[in-house]
């Protein structure tokens, strides 16, 4: 398809990335329902390593068969489908050109109560073999290990960026340094977004964040300066800025399990402060089919 002017302005931010990058970057933009919009909605489905089979996939038993996962992205018009290796593996070849992939490079399980560190589990070259078009890893922002963390990141955004393949930095506030409060915080998560935009990531995830100021220097500057949080849409708006002035691509998770009316009402306040889009699991692969693909073509439908 033809490239519109929003997109090439999006791409316009990355010059310092090879054409290969920036072509992947385009090709998650120019993709689906939303393409050429600059929005994006992204299927993700890594619920299963992470907090295990029955608690992702019991609520409807279609999603323990790989496939389904991708003709949902496929058939609702995603941007892309985002999956650790085992599930792309499975069915990649199936569905080989049919829309663009994330290979989660890192993984973690719920079956241990320590610091939050997710291990690596896949590789660029994997991302290669399987067509991917960018690669995702987490980020514990707060956690004892994130220095940890941002080494193995940074190591993997250079090697894909040498492959010409971009990087998605899921980035999580979560461990010992912060309080459960403050893991979705304003200032916790716009530092929490500025940190993934420092690494080098081309997109950043985060969960949309809440009316709370939890850093006490943060407050200080927060009251001094007026920097609104009451509302999601204001607090949006700040995330977005701290990602280089909005000229990082920032998406926002679906978050735990919620009705379609709580779901519609929180995107359009990610649309009205400006965020690029949703990043939406267990709302999504959770429901039945039709009720999925409805609430996705919602979703879309705002942001377009």
């Amino acid at each position: 398809m033809k490239t519109t002017d929003r997109v090439k302005q999006i791409l316009s931010w990355y010059a310092s990335d090879n054409p290969g990058t920036v072509s992947n970057l385009a090709r998650l933009l120019n993709h689906g329902t939303l393409a050429g919009t600059g929005k994006l909605v992204i299927l993700p489905v890594d619920q299963g390593f992470e907090h295990g089979p029955a608690r992702s996939f019991a609520p409807n038993p279609a999603g323990y068969d790989p496939d389904y996962h991708f003709q949902l992205a496929i058939d609702s018009g995603c941007n892309a489908y985002a999956a650790p290796l085992g599930f792309l593996e499975a069915s990649a070849a199936k569905f080989a050109g049919q829309i663009p992939l994330i290979l989660k490079l890192n993984n973690s399980d719920s079956l241990a109560k320590v610091e939050p560190c997710s291990a690596v589990t896949g590789s660029v070259k994997d991302a290669l073999r399987l067509g991917a078009s960018a690669i995702g890893f987490t980020i514990y922002p707060g956690s004892s290990a994130r220095n940890t963390q941002y080494e193995e990141i940074r190591a993997l955004i250079e090697e894909g960026k040498a492959h010409g393949i971009p990087t998605v930095i899921w980035s999580y506030p979560r461990g010992a340094g912060l309080a459960k409060e403050g893991e979705q915080a304003a200032d916790v998560t716009a530092y929490a977004a500025q940190i993934a935009c420092q690494l080098g990531a081309h997109i950043v995830k985060v969960k949309p964040p809440k009316d709370v100021v939890y850093q006490d220097e943060a407050k200080k500057v927060f009251e001094k300066y007026n920097i609104p949080t009451k509302t999601l849409t204001d607090r949006i708006k700040h995330v977005v800025q701290s990602c280089f002035n909005g000229k990082r691509i920032v998406i926002f998770s679906g978050g735990e399990a919620k009705d379609s009316a709580a779901i519609m009402a929180e995107v359009k306040e990610i649309a009205a402060g400006g965020g690029f889009g949703s990043i939406m699991g267990r709302n999504a692969f959770q429901r039945p089919r039709e009720e999925a693909l409805k609430l996705l073509a919602d979703v879309m439908a705002v942001y377009k």
